[in-house]
């Protein structure tokens, strides 16, 4: 594989570093290094919009996701991001009508006029920074513990994570947002390719779809079925998942930001339907993937069975192209993330543009500090912790969605009450709160509470805003 390797990884690097010159060289402004000219096509945003979206744990967390848990780890992401592809479509238009009101400097700034109340932009870039950062250590520790164990005693984990944290700073900061979108570009394409491919390999090695299947049926039947060996899908993990996937349009900066630079409202509605399609092809191709691991790897620990499945078991080229696929998928995502907690918090502030972009890149690489020490102290358990960046982050989205879809001023209970509910959350992480009340999931019953808030502060200012118009 070393060969290879060397091979597709200067491939990859010179296309890096031509897109970093061409992204750097169409930066005239400080909105085109930071908006990407607010102009991109189709083909572009549905790549840079697929690749932040699925990214290592694409390849690193849901094949054993879908070895410990079975068949309905498909029925619910596939069923979920198919719903996410409506929310796209629906949030968007609101996004951009709002938008094209106030201008766009990042969600805060907006959502800061949306409210009338530097509180709520404040409020939103604390909700995005405690639970972005672990998110963007996932990415780079999946891939630096996944280098470890297939090239083991060259480099330690941690020496793998600084040289990806390096990597993508150095291009993000040098060409912007264009630089990162052609990166996504370059990354989903690759990733699509590999992992279609690493499925394809499975299904043939254990001798088609319906062998696999009667294969795991003889391992270990409860794969086949809900709730699953480990009984993962009850009811509640499932509404709650399955909002909490709905809303990362509406709570991930660097998606939602996505959703305004893209060319025009066309372009948004077909970009979400390929992400929808997207969505459900990569998920599909997974499940072989898990079920192989299922079949001859149960026992084996998460890193030596993607090791033997991506790596030992492929020919070279693909052990090759998935393992640059994974570098590039962290890459592509972190320096997203890494680039939206930097360009919300520039939407907060004032002054000279100059200074704020010089803040503004400053911040980025104190963010990417914080990831890389996150990514050396965390878990590997990468699909769990970046559902709990989710279901964090989805604490902002009825607070988000009442100061972006409603036209008259809102009051501040949904601010008090979304700061509320993001400290109950915060709390039960690290054991103060307990994760239940009344045998409901934390998660669900905040997102319960905070909706009807939200609900309710909508109709009340609603006839306000009548009463003071009469």
């Amino acid at each position: 594989m070393t060969g290879w390797l060397i091979l597709l990884g200067a491939l990859y690097l010179a296309l890096l570093v031509f897109a970093t010159i061409r992204a750097r060289e169409n930066n005239k402004t400080a909105s085109d290094y930071i908006f990407a000219g607010s102009n991109v096509g189709l083909t572009l945003g549905f790549l840079t919009y697929a690749a932040s979206l699925f990214s290592t744990f694409t390849l690193l967390g849901m094949p054993d996701f879908f070895r410990n848990h079975g068949i309905g780890s498909w029925i619910f992401l596939a069923v979920s991001d198919a719903g996410m592809t409506f929310v796209i479509v629906w949030f968007g238009l609101h996004l951009r009508r709002r938008a094209a009101k106030f201008g766009f400097k990042g969600v805060a700034g907006l959502l800061t006029d949306c409210y009338q109340s530097r509180w709520a932009g404040y409020l939103y870039f604390f909700g995005i920074f405690i639970f972005l950062v672990p998110y963007v250590a996932v990415q780079i520790r999946g891939v630096g513990i996944f280098l470890d164990a297939i090239f083991p005693d060259i480099l330690p984990t941690w020496t793998w994570i600084c040289i990806i944290v390096l990597g993508m700073l150095t291009y993000s900061e040098l060409g912007g947002l264009k630089a990162i979108i052609y990166s996504d570009a370059m990354q989903g394409t690759v990733l699509f390719v590999v992992t279609s491919v690493i499925a394809y390999n499975c299904l043939k090695n254990l001798g088609g779809v319906q062998s696999i299947f009667e294969q795991v049926a003889n391992t270990n039947i409860e794969l086949l079925s809900v709730p699953g060996p480990e009984g993962l899908f009850t009811f509640q993990f499932l509404l709650a998942s399955f909002l909490v996937i709905l809303m990362v349009p509406v709570t991930q900066p660097q998606l939602t930001t996505r959703l305004v630079i893209i060319r025009d409202l066309k372009t948004l509605n077909q970009m979400a339907l390929a992400v929808g399609i997207f969505a459900l092809l990569l998920i599909l191709m997974i499940i072989p993937i898990g079920l192989y691991g299922a079949v001859l790897y149960a026992e084996a620990p998460v890193m030596e069975y993607l090791r033997q499945t991506i790596i030992v078991d492929q020919p070279p080229i693909i052990a090759a192209a998935a393992v640059i696929g994974l570098i590039a998928a962290a890459m592509s995502t972190a320096d997203s993330q890494l680039f939206a907690l930097g360009t919300e918090l520039k939407s907060l502030l004032s002054g000279d543009d100059e200074k704020l972009m010089l803040v503004t890149k400053f911040a980025i690489l104190c963010f990417a500090f914080a990831s890389f020490w996150v990514a050396v102290l965390s878990d590997n358990q990468l699909v769990l912790l970046a559902r709990v960046s989710f279901a964090g982050t989805a604490m902002l989205a009825p607070f988000v969605i009442l100061g972006i879809v409603m036209d008259y001023p809102q009051g501040k209970a949904i601010i008090f009450a979304t700061g509320v509910g993001l400290f109950l959350f915060l709390g039960s992480l690290i054991g103060f709160v307990s994760p239940t009340i009344a045998l409901v999931r934390l998660d669900l019953f905040l997102l319960v509470v905070l909706s009807i808030v939200a609900m309710a502060s909508a109709v009340f200012n609603y006839f306000a805003q009548i009463t003071h118009d009469s």
